[in-house]
C-alpha cells in the first residue's frame, strides 16, 4: 500500500475538500495519512498530529523555520522520515518548496528542483516544466529541467523516447533572451535528449513537444494564462449558450462534447504538478483545490511512487548530469 501524507489544512478550501479528496481517493493501494490538529475529523484515515498552519500570505523560509509543527511542515518531515512514500499539499507553494528543501533534500547533482505540469494539448499530453518552483534560472539549469521532463514524460505519461523543446520567443535558434539563447545552446548538445529546438507560446495547447523546458517565472505565466484562458472560454461559452431560448436547444445537443472538453482541458485532472528533484516524491496542488483536485492530486502522487519517478530521476541524473556540467563549462557542485 503507497502512504501519501496530506497537507489537512493547506489550501484555500481546508479542511473540508482537503479531508474529503482524501477519503475519495483511499483504496486497497492507496493509504492517505492526513496531516493536520488532534481535532481534526479524518473520517477514519490515520492523522499525523499538527497543530500549527502556514497561511498562503507567509513568508515562505521563515514560516517553515519557525513553525515545525504546521501541517505543511510535518508532512514533508513524514516523507524524509520514510513514514510517508509521497507528500500532497494545496498550501503555500514557497513554503512547500522550503520545507521540501529542507528535510527531504535534493537528489546528489541536482541544481535545483522544478514543477512539472501536464498540460492537455490537441494530439495528447505534454509536460511543462519548470511551472514555478524557479523564478530565476541558468542554462545549465534549463537542461536538467529537460531530463526531468523526460523521465516524467516516460514514466507518467508513457511516452517513449520523447521529444524536448524550449520555450521561446520564436522557432528559430537565434531569438530568445541570452538564457533561452544560452540554454538552446546546450540542449542542442546535450546527450540522450531528443531535442526538437524551440516552440512558441501560441502552440502549447498543439501538442508540437512531448516536454516544454523553461525557467519558473515564464513556466508560470504561461500556465496560468492557459488556465486563465481555458475557463474564460468555456464559461463565456456557457454564457452564451443559456442567454437564448435557441442557446439553450443548441447547448442541449452540444452538451456531451462541451463536457467531454471541459473534462479534457480541466486542471484538475491531475490535480497537481510533480516537484521533482528531491530525494523524495512531493505534489503541489492548487490552493484552490476541490476535493476532486485533491482526490486526484493524491493518485498522481501514487502513480509517481508506483513508477519510482525519484529512482528513475536519480539514475539518469547520475548518469548525465556530470556531462551536462562539462558541456555548460560549470565545474561546481550542485548549488
Amino acid at each position: 500500500m503507497i502512504r501519501v501524507a496530506v497537507d489537512a489544512l493547506g489550501g484555500d478550501r481546508a479542511p473540508d475538500e482537503i479531508v474529503a479528496g482524501a477519503v475519495d481517493a483511499a483504496s486497497a493501494e492507496i493509504q492517505p495519512l492526513l496531516v493536520g490538529p488532534p481535532s481534526l475529523d479524518g473520517h477514519g484515515l490515520p492523522l499525523i498530529a499538527a497543530p500549527e498552519t502556514i497561511d498562503m500570505d507567509e513568508h515562505a523560509v521563515y514560516a517553515v523555520r519557525a513553525k515545525p509543527d504546521s501541517s505543511l511542515v510535518r508532512a514533508a518531515r513524514a516523507v524524509a522520515d520514510r513514514d510517508a512514500d509521497a507528500v500532497v499539499s494545496a498550501g503555500n507553494t514557497g513554503a512547500m518548496l522550503a520545507a521540501s528543501l529542507l528535510h527531504i533534500r535534493r537528489l546528489p547533482g541536482v541544481y535545483r528542483p522544478a514543477i512539472a505540469i501536464v498540460i492537455p494539448t490537441k494530439v495528447g499530453r505534454s509536460v511543462l516544466i519548470d511551472a514555478g518552483a524557479n523564478a530565476d534560472g541558468r542554462p545549465e539549469h534549463l537542461v536538467q529541467f529537460a531530463h526531468m521532463g523526460a523521465v516524467f514524460a516516460e514514466e507518467i505519461l508513457e511516452i517513449s523516447d520523447p521529444e524536448v523543446r524550449l520555450l521561446s520567443i520564436g522557432e528559430e535558434p537565434e531569438k530568445g533572451n541570452q538564457l533561452t539563447l544560452e540554454a538552446h545552446e546546450l540542449l542542442r548538445g546535450a546527450d540522450h535528449l531528443r531535442f526538437g529546438g524551440n516552440t512558441e507560446g501560441r502552440t502549447l495547447l498543439e501538442g508540437d513537444a512531448d516536454v516544454i523546458v523553461t525557467d519558473g517565472f515564464t513556466g508560470n505565466v504561461a500556465l496560468k494564462t492557459i488556465e486563465g484562458t481555458v475557463k474564460s472560454l468555456l464559461d463565456a461559452l456557457r454564457s452564451e449558450l443559456e442567454s437564448s431560448t435557441r442557446g439553450k436547444l443548441g447547448g442541449a445537443l452540444i452538451r456531451p462534447a462541451a463536457r467531454g472538453i471541459r473534462s479534457r482541458l480541466d486542471p484538475e485532472t491531475y490535480g497537481g504538478g510533480y516537484l521533482l528533484g528531491l530525494n523524495g516524491l512531493v505534489v503541489i496542488a492548487h490552493g484552490s483545490s476541490s476535493r476532486v483536485a485533491i482526490a486526484n492530486a493524491i493518485r498522481h502522487a501514487a502513480r509517481g511512487v508506483e513508477h519510482d519517478v525519484v529512482g528513475r530521476l536519480q539514475h539518469r541524473l547520475t548518469t548525465y548530469a556530470a556531462a551536462a556540467r562539462v558541456s555548460a563549462g560549470d565545474g561546481n557542485t550542485a548549488l
